[in-house]
């Protein structure tokens, strides 16, 4: 478990994490969301021990990092797949990591086959696709066998066999029971990936709930009915002061969506109590991208010119599995 209290880091006059809390909890897999410059990385690195904090503590299963013996049994990470030396093999760079924590030189070979990378272990790192980059720094995170695991856009780089892979391999690790907190900016990914929430922005906690209790308090329910009285439905839900819209849907023809917070059960009783026949009746849910453009703008560093009308026309369908990228990776 991760426990973050008052977290705070200054840079001289620029706060980059502000007084922040949460907790990231065993047996799922946790989505780490913010705007570029929001303070995700930080506060990684603070995790980690990287960066010291101004104020506040954060703590791994109770004890800060630097705190922990042979921290790479308790603690796996990474924050960037390029920082191995070009001119190591991987095997060599997992042999350097697992002998600087006292690791059988078992847990190497263990690593290489899980990620996938065992017929390449001697070929130079340097010469590693961004996509075998990241397997090996998934890999490297891996070693010890930890606990609790943190992933800072693990899928950058990796083809679409890559991206599922990881979200099969981040859902195993969860249900082996261990923490692990995932960050990135592909939000229809982490929308399939991500169990639970912590959303950032300006290095404040913005919201801390399940993937879907987010997408309802932001983007809310509608749903959707397809029946030949749609002017009688319509009249009956106005009167139980439900809100009604009727829409031309192309194919399907004219639609009736019904919104607030209500279930498919009423809008059904509803119809059968008036003798109404139905054709379709389904929940349209908001998407976790429409839903993270609603509660981080006013947390966006630097905005486009056509942004508000981005979020203006995002479409509220469910997510469709396309990639969807907030934008290029900085120091956030």
């Amino acid at each position: 478990m991760i426990e973050a209290q008052g977290l705070t880091k200054r840079y001289g006059a620029t706060v980059a994490v502000d007084n922040l809390s949460f907790e990231v909890k065993p047996g799922k897999v946790t989505g780490f969301l913010g705007p570029n410059g929001a303070g995700k990385s930080t506060t990684m690195r603070m995790i980690l021990g990287l960066d010291t904090p101004t104020s506040g503590t954060v703590t791994i299963d109770g004890q800060r990092y630097r705190d922990l013996h042979q921290p790479l049994t308790k603690v796996g990470a990474l924050l960037d797949a390029k920082w191995v030396h070009p001119n190591r093999s991987a095997r060599a760079h997992l042999m350097w990591m697992a002998a600087s924590n006292k690791l059988p030189k078992s847990s190497v070979d263990r690593a290489l086959e899980m990620v996938g990378l065992t017929s390449v272990a001697n070929k130079r790192a340097g010469a590693f696709s961004l996509g075998m980059s990241q397997r090996l720094g998934i890999a490297g995170a891996l070693l010890g066998d930890p606990g609790v695991l943190l992933f800072d856009e693990p899928v950058n780089g990796l083809d679409p066999e890559g991206i599922v892979w990881i979200r099969n391999f981040m859902h195993r690790l969860a249900d082996e029971g261990r923490t692990v907190l995932v960050s990135s900016h592909l939000l229809s990914e982490m929308a399939l990936t991500a169990e639970e929430l912590v959303v950032i922005g300006r290095g404040r906690l913005i919201a801390q709930s399940s993937t879907q209790e987010f997408v309802d308090r932001a983007s809310g329910t509608t749903v959707k009915v397809r029946t030949p009285e749609l002017d009688k439905l319509a009249a009956v839900l106005q009167g139980q002061q439900l809100k009604t819209r009727i829409e031309d849907v192309g194919e399907q023809g004219k639609v009736l969506f019904v919104e607030g917070d209500l279930t498919t059960d009423q809008v059904g009783e509803a119809a059968a109590a008036h003798g109404i026949v139905l054709h379709e009746l389904s929940l349209q849910r908001g998407s976790l991208e429409a839903a993270f453009m609603q509660m981080t703008g006013d947390s966006v560093q630097y905005h486009a010119q056509d942004d508000v009308a981005a979020v203006t026309h995002v479409n509220l369908e469910a997510p469709s599995g396309a990639e969807v990228a907030a934008g290029p990776k900085e120091d956030n």
